[in-house]
């Protein structure tokens, strides 16, 4: 048998050992996101596993469409299909696993209980509504478009508040968020992310299936999903 004979038989096995599932041909996310989608300690990438589906799925179009820049995303979306994110999408969003107890974090008694504030009652003095009120109760995110903020490092949530501020994380109008963000102040930002990154995650994790009420403002991000579409 030839040396290129031998070498092709080989590669075959390995093809056909390994399955051809969605879980193998996500194993390039766990290198940010972590091995499943846990995310790791590092600190600046998120926890993707258990996030709904249409969230999941519309942060890959932005990316994939240029409303979100990070350079490795968009390399790796860029020539994927609608129907190929759609599934990924789904496979992430069906993964319901444990979180770790969240680390420390470095903030006044005063700063924390702002951040819970504005957390939980929000601010009518500056028009901000409770986080709450869009993203459930418990925080762990409302299906199928809104993602939670436990579970998330603080430089990460940093990140896409500064993302937002500067105008280079968007989403299809209306952008709620940036409206939100807009009114809040870098310190009533550094309180509202200090507060959520101490917060320990609930054993039920799951999002919530609706809200308790109405939501305060129109977002286009609620409509842009429909990750469960045919």
């Amino acid at each position: 048998m030839t040396c290129v004979a031998a070498l092709s038989g080989i590669s075959a096995i390995a093809r056909e050992s390994i399955p051809d599932t969605i879980a193998e041909r996500t194993v390039a996310c766990a290198a940010c996101h972590g091995k499943e989608g846990r995310a790791t300690s590092e600190g600046f990438f998120p926890r993707i596993a258990g996030k709904p589906a249409d969230y999941l799925y519309s942060q890959l179009i932005n990316f994939r469409d240029g409303r979100r820049h990070y350079l490795p995303m968009t390399y790796m979306v860029d020539h994927l299909s609608d129907a190929y994110l759609r599934e990924m999408a789904i496979y992430f969003s069906t993964l319901r696993l444990p979180y770790p107890l969240p680390q420390a974090v470095a903030a006044s008694r005063a700063r924390l209980q702002r951040g819970q504030r504005l957390v939980m009652k929000g601010d009518m003095t500056i028009n901000v509504p409770a986080c709450i009120a869009c993203h459930g109760e418990k925080l762990t995110g409302v299906a199928p478009s809104t993602p939670g903020l436990v579970g998330l490092p603080r430089d990460y949530l940093n990140a896409q508040f500064g993302s937002w501020r500067n105008k280079a994380r968007r989403t299809v109008a209306p952008d709620c968020m940036a409206k939100i963000i807009a009114r809040l102040s870098p310190e009533d930002i550094a309180a509202a992310t200090a507060w959520l990154a101490s917060q320990t995650v609930p054993t039920d994790s799951a999002p919530a299936t609706s809200l308790p009420g109405k939501r305060p403002m129109s977002c286009g991000s609620i409509s842009q999903g429909r990750a469960g579409q045919p």
